[in-house]
C-alpha cells in the first residue's frame, strides 16, 4: 500500500535493514580491531567487568547443568545396558554443547545488557555524536574494547564451565547413581578428542563476538529516551539468544560433517 511520499512499504524490509546494519557494524568492528591506537586500558577494564559479573553465576549454573545431564544420561544408559558410556556421553555433551551456550547466555545476559545500557545512555546524552564531531571513531574507541572483552571472557569462561560441568557430572554419576569411576574416565578417554575442545572454544569465540556486537548495535540505536534504552537492552538479550542457538546448530552440523568420530 503506497504511503504519502509515494514509496511502497514491503513487508519484512525493516527486518532486512536491521540485519544489514547489524552485519555492517560487525564488519566495522573487525576492521577497527587492528587499527591504532588500541584502547588497551579500556579493554582491561571491560574484561574485568565481564569477568566480575559472570564468573560466579557461570560456575553456579554449570554445576546443576552438568548434574542434570549426568543424571539423565546415567538413567538412560542404565535402561539400555550401556553404563560404561555414561562418562563419554555426559562429558561430550557438556564440552561441545552446554559449556559454550551457558557461557554465552550469561555473557550476553549479564555483560551484554550492561554494555547495551552504557552505549545507549551515551547515545541519548549525545556523547556518541560529540565524539564523531571531534573526529573520534566511536566504534574503535568504545565498541572494539567491549567486543574483544566479551570474546576473551567467553573463551576463558568456557574452559571454566567445561571443567566444573565435567566434575559435577562425575560426582553425581559416581556418588548419586553408583557409577564406576574407572568406567566413567575410561569411556571419556576412549571417545573424547581434541577437536571437541577446539569446536567448543570456537563456539565461545563466536558467541562472545555476536553478544558484543548485538549489544553495541542496540545501544547505538535506541528508540529515544530512557525507556528506549531499556527496550534496547531487552531486545539485545533476546536477539543474542536467538542468534546463538542458530549459530550453534550450524556449527554443530559442520563439525559433525568434517570431524570423524573417534574410533573405539
Amino acid at each position: 500500500m503506497g504511503s504519502r511520499s509515494g514509496t511502497v512499504s514491503v513487508p519484512g524490509t525493516a527486518a532486512l535493514v536491521q540485519i544489514g546494519r547489524l552485519a555492517t557494524l560487525g564488519w566495522e568492528v573487525l576492521r577497527a580491531i587492528p587499527r591504532r591506537p588500541f584502547q588497551f586500558r579500556e579493554w582491561i577494564q571491560q574484561c574485568w567487568f565481564f569477568a566480575s559479573v559472570t564468573i560466579l553465576p557461570t560456575a553456579l549454573v554449570a554445576i546443576p547443568f552438568g548434574a542434570v545431564i549426568a543424571l539423565q544420561l546415567g538413567s538412560l544408559t542404565q535402561q539400555i545396558g550401556a553404563q560404561s558410556f555414561t562418562g563419554a556421553a555426559s562429558a561430550l555433551a557438556i564440552v561441545q554443547q552446554a559449556s559454550p551456550l551457558i557461557t554465552a547466555l550469561l555473557v550476553a545476559g549479564a555483560g551484554g545488557s550492561a554494555v547495551c545500557a552504557d552505549i545507549g545512555a551515551r547515545k541519548i546524552r549525545e556523547e556518541i555524536d560529540a565524539m564523531e564531531v571531534l573526529g573520534v571513531n566511536p566504534v574503535q574507541r568504545l565498541i572494539v574494547p567491549r567486543v574483544l572483552a566479551a570474546i576473551v571472557v567467553s573463551i576463558l569462561l568456557n574452559g571454566l564451565v567445561s571443567v566444573v560441568g565435567v566434575l559435577g557430572g562425575y560426582f553425581f554419576n559416581v556418588v548419586m547413581q553408583g557409577g564406576t569411576p574407572g568406567a566413567y574416565l575410561a569411556s571419556f578417554n576412549a571417545l573424547a578428542q581434541l577437536p571437541d575442545l577446539y569446536i567448543s572454544e570456537i563456539k565461545a569465540l563466536l558467541y562472545g563476538f555476536v553478544a558484543g556486537v548485538v549489544a553495541a548495535y542496540r545501544g547505538l540505536n535506541p528508540a529515544g529516551g530512557p525507556k528506549g534504552v531499556g527496550d534496547a537492552v531487552n531486545q539485545a538479550v533476546v536477539i543474542t539468544f536467538l542468534l546463538l542457538f542458530l549459530i550453534n546448530v550450524v556449527l554443530t552440523a559442520i563439525y559433525l560433517r568434517i570431524v570423524p568420530p573417534k574410533a573405539m
